[in-house]
């Protein structure tokens, strides 16, 4: 998974990440989470610099004055815990029914009450539990029946570091192949689910997809997502197809190994060191290049600040990827205006008016449309 091609850079861009962070500073281990954000929005180098320097970015926004909301209520921690427990109960049996109806081969009998192995995966830290779940997985094949591991480890290796992932289950058919089970306890209703919900769940299945990949052994591209059906606790399942994220999270997982390019831009001395002054901290961030949307909201614990100063600059992402790229040369909300009005400078880049450019026509399309609909209602 990494270009980086000896340890003798690795090293050095662990030095260099470790500077950024903070010589006194543990850094903050990746999960599936952030690496799903990560693919979520893979033009953003400051989230990629900060996720892979190892930064707490909650606590950088605190010291920012923005501190975002982040987190489960313990309510729904609770129900969701409850809800997996429910799925997983009496040895799996339900979940791999779940499994064989949604994913499984075609032609093959479903697993009978008892068939399911459910190997113990306990083992001391994070590597012995990954170790396990490896010789869990090779048994698994060799015995050729339906294997649960429930909440097995498994590593990715992320820009010359191994992450640790530990996925909510892995189904192990017959055959062979390995399914990356998602269990989440928002509602499936009348067969279909809230599609940025799915999303984020399917992009975090595929890191897990790709950890799995990294042991060797037939992968699902597809995962099983498990949720309640309707307004019940009762389970149900549906297959998500997850090849365009795997890609996404290839290139993004690439482009990680290349951090130092990053690094290597920064003015000198730059830190996130959460001990310096907040104006120093505000400048060493406004140093990286950010890509914000408003769907960093509800994934990046420093969307509020860069929402802020996206607004003092008036730039039109502050309005979404979609109107963004349908803007295309106008960047900032006073050229969108100037367009819609005409005049010098229409396009935002200090040069002539260019009504033809397809934007600036649309927009002056829609400004006479509703001036006349203004002046109908006179």
């Amino acid at each position: 998974m990494s270009d980086i091609p000896d340890s003798q850079p690795t090293t050095a861009l662990r030095r260099r990440l470790a500077e950024l962070r903070g010589a006194d500073v543990a850094p903050r281990p990746l999960d599936a989470r952030a690496l799903a954000a990560l693919a979520a929005n893979p033009g953003c180098r400051r989230r990629a610099l900060l996720d892979g320097a190892g930064v707490d970015k909650g606590t950088l926004a605190e010291r920012l004055g923005s501190p975002a909301p982040f987190g489960q209520s313990q309510f729904a921690f609770a129900r969701g815990h409850a809800f997996e427990a429910r799925v997983k109960g009496d040895g799996g049996a339900e979940l791999m029914r779940l499994v064989h109806a949604r994913v499984g081969t075609p032609g093959t009998p479903a697993p009978e009450p008892g068939e399911v192995a459910v190997p113990d995966l306990s083992a001391p830290g994070p590597e012995g539990r990954a170790e396990r779940t490896r010789l869990a997985l090779e048994r698994a094949v060799a015995e050729g029946g339906w294997t649960l591991l429930d909440h097995p480890m498994v590593t990715l290796e992320v820009a010359g570091s191994p992450v640790h992932l530990e996925p909510d289950a892995v189904a192990v058919h017959p055959d062979g192949r390995r399914t990356v089970v998602e269990i989440k306890s928002f509602p499936i209703l009348d067969g279909s689910a809230d599609p940025a919900k799915v999303g984020a769940a399917a992009r975090q299945a595929a890191v897990y997809a790709l950890a799995l990949q990294a042991l060797g052994g037939r992968v699902d591209e597809r995962a099983l997502l498990v949720c309640p059906k309707d307004f019940t606790n009762l389970p149900t399942a549906e297959a998500v197809d997850l090849r365009r994220q795997l890609a996404t999270t290839r290139r993004q997982l690439a482009r990680l190994t290349r951090l130092e390019e990053i690094a290597a831009a920064l003015p000198e001395g730059v830190t996130f060191d959460p001990a310096r002054p907040a104006d120093e901290l505000a400048e060493a961030v406004r140093s990286v290049p950010a890509a914000y949307a408003p769907q960093c909201l509800s994934t990046c614990e420093l969307a509020f600040h860069c929402r802020e100063r996206a607004r003092t600059a008036g730039a039109v992402e502050v309005l979404g990827r979609e109107v963004r790229g349908e803007l295309g040369g106008l960047t900032t909300v006073e050229a969108v205006l100037a367009a819609a009005r005409g005049g010098p400078d229409a396009t935002g880049d200090g040069g002539p008016d260019r009504p033809d450019d397809p934007a600036v026509a649309a927009l002056r399309r829609a400004a006479r449309l509703r001036a006349e609909a203004l002046a109908g209602r006179a």
